[in-house]
């Protein structure tokens, strides 16, 4: 279990220390005697825990906190009066009255004969081996006294086993392998994958990967389990090996995932070694993914911009200039825009990658220095669907529970997600707990890893049309209805009954039954049936969904669905149930709890409330406009009509990420003045005037809220390359523009937050501090966050059911275009891959690549690594072919993480009905075996080199710090 022991049962636990095994959660108290000293911990605790718990140290090997006992290294053995023999700690669970000593001359002879056996198979090369000062086997010898060993080394021994250099990220060192097992069981019980084993028997006993082969070439994820496991320099990180052993270190959150995943940045001086993953992180628990562990040189990248840039004319070179000369430049632009055209000519766009405090305040320089609502996120084209859906049914825009909550779930619906690739962390969490005993249910088009979870006792897959969300989740709540497997007592007493029984009607009637259904979705009626009955008659049923569900034309119609599905069974406001969002960036949530939406003041206040304006107008001293402003795809129709004529980006790539690449370019080439502030000159970056340079997660302080809800700090390991924080960027241009702030740290921002957020209300950084995360909404009334969401009320009152009518989208398979074309993402990369692209991950994906059935690729005469030429009504590109049964026929898919693959150049810009979030997930297409790129690929190449040129060739005004 990736927690530690309850500090509300025993507040002492150090969530830094490793108390060398699994905690008991039992409520029940034990007293024992160790050493003399009387000891009460809970029942089920092991005897080296509760040492550990008295500050009594028992020496390990093989024992670690968050794996089960295993009990192979005998290190830690103990004396137990009554009892014959010396048992090892880690395996024998606490009694009451027990008598335990852990020092005795027996037991100090059998440590120091034990670790001599390790020692006399043991390269002798402390002095250059990359653990040394950070080495267990070492520190267990000093601790046990071993000074001399008496075994040869002219036997048989491993000390010329060969080394395993396969993995980009670190190195397996067979000849310093003691087998202790460590990373056999991270693999298995904390990753889940299954990837190493222990080979051979006796002396022969190895660790190997796979069928024993690389480790790159194996099913290892390189999550980095199995190397913060080794407690010998057998498994270590390439970066560890080249600069040695950190010095210091500084908890921070990862700038990936939505889990939102707490990480110590390890460093030497000021350069980043490696980041470990933080026991104490609330979410992740001492867990990490590929992404998070190891692909973070993209911050030292020789691609960072590093120096702010202007220019007239995007056909112009770029010129190197000064902070000021850049601000002055870009304010002197805006001001001459509205001067012409209007104070609603000119907007922004606030990033998900940024910190709460840097979205908070693009938007308030939107709404004070610009003088509009023309705000609006990159969560319109992911999780716009969820705020709308999940406000209007639940009352609040966010999931209901915490990450952990999925280890008290009996039944878990994955409807659109793939938290495997998506959300690796969570993914291994939910993985443990379909270990457990959980069933599962899958509603994808594909088939994903998750569904091969390996142990799974029960699981259906739902292999559902594109398009079809709306119809699937009506038919199963049809089958709750009819065959009378709702909790009438929770709807009597939670929900608004008007609504209930209007919803009620509509879905009990027959043209939402699985049978009338089957002709949309393609899935079996009886299977869905069988869905039904399992999430409705689990003692507690949870539902996780993903961009699969919101990237649609009915995204915000799924989302509702999904929470009638919740309100008709009661599975909301306890543990192991609730309607959870996985959120595809780090600050999904955040971004749009700060007020990045034009018709929203943070805190979800709409702009129309007059009291909700007016505490904002009043702090900021400024009338702020009771009308909406103008979401991304109206800035981008204004931008071509000629209305719309400036506009400020921070960290956000849309020429790349949002749908129709083709309108979205000719919309950025229309402006008069593009500003973006971004850490490499990414594809929006080739259309703008001014590049402000961007600092990364690692250069900055502030705050991400991640899918959970939960507020995590982040905190500056390193300078910003270019000297300033984004937050601080933002600041200087809004005291060019004229509207004066003058924050001195992100503490300020949180501060002003607070104060006019009420669900930030009690949050700060000293809160922060002191309690390492908290969860909105923090207020008075929950004064140390809310994990748990809905438990006795609803932000509404009572809940609301929503008639969740189907309708089919527009884009759909036809005789021109006969397949279906969906989207999503692979765990090597992230988004729109410029943090990953610039990393060792390369390895794994580089490239986007068509997958597409057998039966499909056969009816085409198409062979796997084929060029393919893929064509919608919105444009052409050109991907490799992978052939996969992951597919159901008449469906493809591909990623969207390398710029030159295009997949955007072929998505539409059909949009969800409420909230116009791209319909990414289903586009109809025809694909053809072809012989070179697209007319778009060679275009794209040759504005690649140019705009690279452009950079070669800027000459450096002034001294740019």
């Amino acid at each position: 279990m990736l927690q530690y022991f309850d500090p509300k049962v025993n507040p002492v636990v150090d969530h830094n220390r490793d108390y060398g095994t699994k905690p008991s959660l039992s409520e029940k108290q034990v007293v024992l005697e160790i050493d003399g000293i009387a000891i009460q911990v809970p029942e089920g605790t092991s005897v080296m825990r509760a040492a550990a718990m008295a500050d009594i140290t028992i020496p390990k090997l093989c024992a670690t906190d968050n794996l089960d006992a295993y009990g192979s290294c005998r290190l830690c053995a103990v004396q137990i009066e009554g009892r014959r023999g010396m048992p090892a700690s880690c395996t024998t669970p606490v009694e009451q009255g027990m008598k335990v000593w852990t020092q005795t001359d027996a037991l100090a002879k059998l440590r120091r004969n034990i670790m001599e056996l390790y020692i006399s198979d043991h390269p002798l090369d402390c002095l250059t081996c990359p653990a040394n000062g950070n080495c267990e086997l070492q520190d267990m010898a000093g601790a046990v006294g071993l000074r001399e060993v008496r075994y040869g080394f002219e036997g048989e021994n491993h000390l010329e086993a060969p080394k395993d250099t396969s993995n980009p990220y670190f190195t397996f060192d067979g000849s310093k392998c003691i087998v202790c097992s460590r990373c056999v069981r991270a693999c298995s019980e904390v990753q889940g994958t299954f990837a190493l084993t222990l080979d051979g028997r006796g002396f022969a006993s190895k660790i190997a990967a796979g069928q024993d082969e690389g480790f790159l070439d194996s099913e290892c994820v390189s999550c980095g389990a199995c190397v913060q496991a080794c407690p010998t320099a057998t498994l270590t990180e390439n970066s560890v090996i080249s600069m040695g052993q950190p010095e210091h270190s500084v908890v921070t959150t990862c700038a990936y995932c939505g889990v939102g995943c707490s990480f110590k940045a390890e460093m030497k001086g000021d350069k980043l070694v490696r980041m470990v993953p933080f026991k104490g992180g609330e979410a992740n628990h001492g867990h990490s993914c590929v992404k998070g562990r190891f692909a973070f040189g993209y911050a030292t990248h020789k691609d960072r911009i590093r120096v702010p840039m202007i220019r007239d004319s995007i056909d112009q070179p770029w010129k190197e200039v000064s902070w000021d000369e850049a601000i002055g430049f870009a304010a002197n632009r805006l001001r001459a825009i509205q001067a012409e055209h209007g104070r609603e000519s000119i907007g922004g766009i606030t990033s998900s990658r940024c910190t709460n405090e840097e979205a908070y305040l693009v938007q308030k320089l939107i709404r004070t220095a610009f003088g509009n609502n023309n705000t609006d996120t990159c969560a319109r084209v992911c999780h716009s669907p969820t705020g709308y859906g999940l406000k209007q049914t639940l009352g609040e825009s966010a999931g209901t529970q915490t990450f952990d909550s999925v280890l008290k779930a009996d039944c878990v619906l994955v409807i659109g997600a793939n938290p495997t690739d998506a959300h690796p962390v969570f993914g291994s969490l939910l993985r443990r707990r379909l270990r457990e005993g959980a069933s599962l249910i899958v509603a994808d088009p594909r088939h994903i890893d998750l569904l091969d979870t390996p142990h799974l006792t029960s699981a259906m897959h739902l292999p559902l049309r594109p398009g079809s969300n709306v119809a699937m989740v009506n038919a199963l709540a049809h089958v709750i209805v009819t065959e009378g497997l709702e909790d009438l007592d929770f709807i009597r007493e939670r929900c608004d009954n008007a609504a209930y029984q209007q919803w009620r009607a509509f879905i009990a009637e027959e043209r939402n039954s699985p049978e009338q259904m089957e002709a949309v979705t393609g899935v079996n009626a009886e299977l869905v049936r069988q869905a039904a009955r399992a999430y409705a008659n689990a003692n507690n049923a949870a539902i996780y969904y993903g961009l699969g569900v919101t990237e649609h034309s009915q995204g915000s119609t799924t989302v509702m669905g999904i929470a009638n599905l919740a309100l008709a069974t009661g599975n909301i406001g306890r543990d192991g149930v609730g309607v959870n969002p996985l959120r595809g960036q780090n600050n999904v949530q955040g971004s749009c709890d700060m007020g990045s939406f034009p018709h929203e003041l943070p805190g979800y206040q709409h702009v129309a409330d007059d009291v909700a304006r007016g505490r904002f107008e009043q702090a900021w001293g400024v009338t702020i406009d009771h009308e909406p402003g103008l979401r991304i795809p109206n800035m981008f129709n204004a931008a071509i009509s000629g209305q719309f004529r400036a506009m400020y980006v921070q960290g956000e790539d849309i020429a790349q990420s949002d749908p129709n690449t083709q309108h979205v370019e000719q919309a950025l080439r229309s402006l008069d003045c593009l500003i973006v502030q971004d850490i490499f000159l990414n594809e929006t970056a080739k259309f703008a005037h001014v590049l402000l340079p961007g600092s990364s997660f690692l250069e900055k302080n502030g705050t991400f809220t991640n899918a959970e809800r939960r507020i995590n700090r982040v905190r500056k390991v390193m300078p910003p390359v270019a000297g300033k924080e984004d937050w601080e960027v933002t600041q200087m241009l809004s005291n060019a523009l004229g509207y004066a702030m003058n924050y001195q740290h992100p503490s300020e921002i949180m501060a002003e937050i607070a104060s006019l957020t009420p669900s930030f209300a009690g949050v700060s950084y000293e809160k922060l501090e002191e309690f390492g995360s908290l969860q909105w909404p923090c207020n008075d009334e929950n004064p140390q966050g809310s994990p748990i969401m809905h438990v006795e009320s609803f932000p509404i009152g009572q809940a609301r059911f929503a008639v969740t009518e189907f309708v089919a989208t527009t884009e759909r398979a036809t005789r021109r275009f006969p397949l279906l074309l969906t989207t999503g993402r692979i765990l090597s990369q992230y988004n729109v891959g410029a943090q990953t692209r610039r990393t060792e991950n390369q390895v794994w994906h580089s490239e986007d690549v068509l997958e597409i059935h057998p039966h499909d690729a056969e009816e085409r005469g198409v062979k796997d690594g084929d060029w393919l030429g893929i064509s919608s009504r919105a444009g052409h590109t050109v991907l490799r072919a992978r052939i996969s049964e992951r597919m159901q026929p008449g469906v493809v898919y591909t990623t969207f993480h390398h710029p030159h693959s295009g997949a955007n150049v072929i998505t539409t810009d059909n949009s969800d009905w409420a909230t116009n979030c791209p319909e990414y997930k289903v586009t109809a297409v025809q694909v053809e075996r072809v012989t070179q790129p697209s007319e778009w690929q060679k275009n794209f190449h040759d504005n690649h080199q140019r705009q690279n040129k452009f950079l070669k060739d800027a000459t450096t005004a002034v001294d740019p710090s």
